[in-house]
């Protein structure tokens, strides 16, 4: 009873003192609350199991060429063969190609990103079905039926769990054909990796998966590989396998394997490669949380070590009166408790929408940060640290001993543990000062990146053009009958009242990543080489008449592909300026004829015969923000190439035209899909979205600990200053002048600040020279970034200390002397 008889005193004292109870409240609300909602999303992302079977046993192969600029290159399926004979530290390999059926069947015709997989596949990911069954090896083979299984999400969300969808007929379209296919399950909730998939379909569904292409195709690489490890076999085991058997391969066929592309094979569990993009950007951002905390921790104790020295006087009379150590001791951990649940309680309140948010922002990053919550455990982790926070805060002050009272006032004992306390206060916000510098920096370098890729246009105006995804729709047409429905449909858009300029292409720049990543190997006869190369590699584009004119690219020189380009006639295309550049320095590109060389031409019908260089255009990079020079080989599709986006020129807004657009084409065939409208300059900006995430959250956490920093010195030196007024009063009765108190207590806040600023620096460099060590790629703050960081932090330090310098300027010495 006594415990509760304290926590009553300790309420109705802090009701006596409401701004320390919201500022502290407050304070560890943000703190505690940042803590609990970004360890909710790294849990959830990082820490959770996968929901497949065994998950440390399942593996990710990855193949890459350095010496091609490419990280991950797929398999072709004779490497796929080749890797997976005789394998004694792998039970079972199974296979996955991305690829975007237009699924028709299953109401409004619609686009949707698939995988086509092989017999293996679920049962090595380790996944079962909450629905019907999952793919099988008796899926497998040419005269198998087509059978598609649902993932979760999409059977829930398009089809809103409707349990009749088993043994529904729909028909899937892609690029090269169409297959009829049946529904045979519904795919329990997991991660979708390596992309995003509405549905997976086994190989027959899709005709490009059953040609030549890539049956025979070694360089035809668009598969991946997902293994599961053999009983008693170890990572590194199979790591050691698969490369053996990768080089004996790559010796097998050198005319493919050349020594400066550099193949190599990575073998990662699942685990791992699923957060691979996640893994450096959340635990960075648990630490800037919890930095914040550090800082939240160090204003509170601070505060509340404030408030116990005022009190000394108090605690001293009760000290005197009889009251043990032990009883003054529980009535300062009965406030602190009261400080601290508080908080926590706030914390909880404001951790639930920052999960939400946090979550959105990791999914940039991470699929398995989709719905992400509040994780329940939490709440005792909470408690847990208001519990540590008010034993930390109950017992940290010293209290004042019996003996230390004079007959004539307490005033001896507050002036006898000032020193000390000022220095624990100093202490606490120093350290505020070097973590809120620490978020500083980081988020100035941040800035300075997203500043640098905003400061980077593309050279055209892409707020005035429209990008629409038309996908093929195949069945019952010839491919001649496909080309003509995208000319009509250019002609009719063409005509509307508003478009200035139509095209097609196959890709659309910024967002297409799959079509966007198409290279090949060409060769052009006197061209200048270059480290003995003799065939070089492009990016392949293939696009309409027009397409520049739509985008707003002028030519540099030459002319455009024309209407007539088409099979049959000459073959024709068109060189982007680096290009031109690279290979006839000072020379005349017009005219030339390159030819591809690249060995997967063969199986995918662009024939290797030379091709006229009729214009040449401005560099664009459709990949990437900040432009990496690159060569670029325009096609037109009519000759040899492939459609399937629209791009449209308008005067006025784009979107007024989209209705008009939609009801065009809907004229023209009511079932085709008509999707993802949306200007090239929003489609940019898309692609900017992670980097200004990063920017506003850990912008966010910095400002939010620099005012948490700012009340901490202003707290401080307002402390100093009430504990100095009997000095001041005497300096200023000596003859001291205002402005010398003045410059007095700000240098006080420009020196803990500076101090903080020095530590901040040391440890900014020591900690990035550490992460660069284990983290390949992350970019190192600069001097400019310390330097910003550290005049914001010194100008707050003034501003912090201004106030109780003026307060201080402004002391009575003849009052101040009579107080005393």
């Amino acid at each position: 009873m006594g415990f509760l008889r304290d926590l009553k005193i300790a309420v109705r004292s802090l009701a006596r003192v409401p701004a320390v109870w919201v500022t502290v409240a407050l304070t560890l609300a943000l703190g505690i609350g940042a803590n609990a909602a970004i360890f909710s999303v790294v849990r959830g992302v990082l820490l959770k199991p996968l929901a497949n079977r065994d998950e440390d046993r399942l593996l990710y192969v990855r193949q890459s060429a350095p010496g091609l600029h490419e990280a991950n290159t797929d398999f072709s399926i004779p490497e796929i063969a080749d890797l997976s004979k005789g394998l004694k530290t792998i039970s079972q390999v199974g296979t996955f190609s991305e690829i975007d059926f237009t699924i028709v069947g299953l109401g409004t015709p619609r686009e949707v990103p698939a995988g086509v997989v092989d017999g293996n596949y679920f049962q090595v990911m380790g996944l079962r079905p909450v629905l019907g069954r999952l793919l099988g090896p008796g899926d497998d083979g040419p005269n198998a039926q087509g059978a598609v299984v649902l993932t979760y999400k999409f059977w829930k969300t398009s089809l809103h769990s409707d349990p009749n969808v088993l043994g529904k007929v729909v028909r899937l379209e892609s690029t090269m054909g169409a297959r009829n296919a049946t529904i045979v399950g519904v795919l329990e909730p997991s991660v979708p990796y390596p992309v995003a998939t509405e549905i997976i379909a086994n190989v027959v569904t899709s005709p490009h998966h059953l040609s030549a292409t890539m049956v025979q195709g070694r360089e035809h690489r668009m598969t991946e590989i997902f293994a599961r490890l053999a009983p008693n076999a170890t990572l590194e085991q199979a790591r050691a396998e698969l490369t053996a058997t990768d080089e004996a391969m790559m010796k097998s066929y050198p005319e493919i394997y050349k020594p400066d592309y550099h193949y190599t094979i990575a073998v990662t569990r699942m685990h791992d490669q699923i957060n691979s993009r996640a893994n450096m950007i959340l635990w960075v951002l648990f630490a800037a949380s919890g930095l914040l905390f550090v800082i939240a921790c160090s204003n509170v104790a601070n505060l509340v070590l404030a408030r116990t020295v005022r009190r000394e006087a108090e605690l001293a009379v009760r000290s005197a009166l009889g009251a043990t150590t032990a009883a003054l001791r529980r009535s300062l951990l009965a406030e602190s408790l009261v400080l601290c649940v508080s908080g926590v309680a706030a914390a909880l309140l404001l951790a639930w929408p920052m999960v939400r948010v946090l979550g959105k922002y990791a999914a940039r990053f991470s699929v398995r940060a989709d719905g992400l919550t509040l994780d329940a455990s939490l709440v005792w982790f909470g408690v847990a640290l208001a519990l540590a926070a008010a034993f930390f805060l109950a017992y940290i002050p010293r209290l004042p001993a019996q003996d230390a009272l004079r007959s004539a006032g307490l005033a001896a004992v507050g002036g006898k543990v000032t020193s000390g306390s000022n220095r624990k206060l100093r202490t606490f916000a120093v350290a505020q000062i070097t973590a809120s510098f620490l978020l500083l920096a980081g988020a100035a370098v941040l800035l300075r990146t997203l500043y640098e890729l905003e400061q980077v246009q593309p050279p055209f105006d892409t707020a005035k053009v429209l990008a629409v995804n038309l996908p093929v729709l195949s069945y019952g047409k010839t491919p001649e009958q496909v080309q003509q429905f995208y000319r009509d449909v250019k002609q009719r858009v063409g005509d509307l009242p508003g478009v200035e300029n139509v095209a097609t292409g196959f890709s659309v720049p910024w967002r297409d990543g799959q079509a966007l990543n198409i290279q090949f190997a060409f060769a052009v006869d006197g061209a200048k080489q270059l480290n003995g190369k003799a065939d070089w590699r492009a990016n392949f584009r293939s696009v309409s008449p027009n397409f520049f004119g739509t985008l707003g690219m002028p030519l540099i020189e030459g002319r455009d592909f024309r209407d007539s380009d088409r099979d049959g006639t000459e073959k024709v295309v068109i060189i982007n300026q680096s290009l031109a550049k690279t290979l006839f320095p000072g020379q005349e590109a017009l005219n030339r004829e390159l030819r591809w060389t690249d060995g997967v031409m063969k199986f995918i019908g662009i024939g290797y015969e030379p091709r006229r260089i009729v214009g040449i255009v401005p560099d664009l990079d459709d990949e990437n923000i900040i432009p990496n020079p690159g060569m670029t080989i325009y096609q037109p599709s009519d000759q040899e190439g492939w459609s399937g986006r629209l791009f449209v020129r308008t005067k006025a807004d784009p979107y007024t035209m989209v209705p008009q657009i939609t009801q065009t084409i809907h004229s023209m065939n009511q079932d085709q899909p008509i999707e993802r409208a949306s200007t090239l300059g929003d489609i940019r900006a898309e692609v900017l979205t992670p980097d200004k995430l990063n920017a506003v959250v850990f912008g966010g956490f910095a400002a939010v600990a620099l005012l948490i920093s700012v009340v901490g010195v202003a707290g401080v030196l307002a402390f100093s200053v009430s504990s100095r007024t009997r000095e001041f009063g005497i300096r200023m009765a000596m003859g001291a002048q205002p402005k010398d108190i003045l410059t007095n207590v700000l240098s006080e806040g420009i020196t803990m600040a500076t101090i903080g600023v020095a530590v901040g620096v040391v440890t900014g460099f020591a900690a990035a020279q550490i992460v660069a060590r284990y983290v390949a790629g992350i970019q190192q703050p600069g001097w400019l970034a310390f330097v910003v960081s550290a005049l914001v932090i010194l100008s707050s330090a003034v501003i912090a200390a201004a106030v109780p310098a003026i307060r201080a300027a402004r002391v009575n010495a003849v009052e101040a002397l009579r107080a005393e």
